[in-house]
């Protein structure tokens, strides 16, 4: 069965971090399971030494997934891990029981400046896997699946589940979704979202044409249920499609502080004052 647009989200842009400049779908204080954060980081072209990101800070409950597109950003925390965020890779970030860290500009690129553009999703967890062990998953650009479609009009990246018979290589908690779609002029692609998993389309380049319905560059799309969506551009257009299950349980959120009760929102600021979040 089709899907078809249940509801269709604006973005507006909002400061970040040390003040970084983010594009965030109105709709994300009640996004849909089990993502409750989109943030599309620029694109913001810096000049030498004014790029900046987000400093030392805490996380328990959750997951971020950070997808950059251009720039470079290096990642710390406070276990000792380190690593480089560079075009097209991907760090999947489990924070679980409680994880410090940093995201601020590579030093190359911070000398240098140039454009900064990427994505930050959050990704819930149910209350059997917050207080998990915390892992981090960076998976360089040619290390993810990329695939075309046989007339070329069709370009698909990976990064969670499944797209044009191209698997991903990240292990999800969850069953989750996560493709970057790329559709020339006059192009046609069916895309297949298992029946019961929310569904959503954030287009951030051109247009397309879902169900009779012209989504435009900035809109989120939320959509009905179904096993399929078929998607028409005339001009192009540029999204990521995002699918996962309604975990369907309580949510009490405090900053980076995801869980389930008020209680365990205190719980997490108590152990990060007294420096046993992680």
């Amino acid at each position: 069965m089709q899907r078809s647009v249940k509801s269709i989200f604006p973005t507006h842009t909002v400061l970040e971090g040390g003040g970084f400049q983010v594009r965030r779908p109105v709709a994300m204080g009640a996004l849909m399971s089990p993502f409750l954060l989109l943030d599309e980081m620029g694109p913001v072209n810096y000049g030498p030494k004014q790029a900046i990101g987000a400093p030392s800070h805490p996380h328990r409950g959750f997951e971020t997934v950070t997808y950059m597109l251009e720039g470079s950003m290096q990642h710390a925390d406070s276990a000792g891990n380190s690593g480089d965020l560079n075009p097209g890779d991907v760090q999947w970030m489990t924070a679980g029981r409680g994880i410090i860290h940093s995201e601020l500009p590579h030093p190359d690129f911070y000398d240098k400046g140039g454009v900064m553009h990427g994505f930050q999703i959050w990704v819930n967890l149910p209350a059997k896997d917050k207080m998990m062990q915390p892992r981090y998953q960076d998976i360089p650009s040619n290390d993810l699946p990329v695939v075309e479609s046989v007339d070329g009009k069709i370009w698909a990246k990976v990064v969670a589940g499944e797209a044009m018979g191209a698997k991903a290589v990240i292990d999800t908690v969850i069953p989750i979704q996560y493709i970057h779609y790329r559709m020339k002029e006059d192009s046609k692609l069916s895309h297949k979202i298992s029946a019961g998993l929310n569904g959503m389309i954030y287009m951030f380049g051109g247009q397309a044409e879902i169900s009779g319905k012209v989504i435009e560059d900035g809109q989120l799309i939320i959509l009905d249920d179904g096993d399929e969506v078929e998607i028409t551009s005339e001009d192009g257009a540029e999204f990521l499609v995002l699918a996962g299950p309604e975990i369907n349980e309580p949510i009490a959120r405090y900053g980076p502080f995801v869980m389930n009760t008020r209680a365990e929102i205190h719980q997490a600021v108590m152990d990060f004052q007294s420096g046993n979040l992680a």
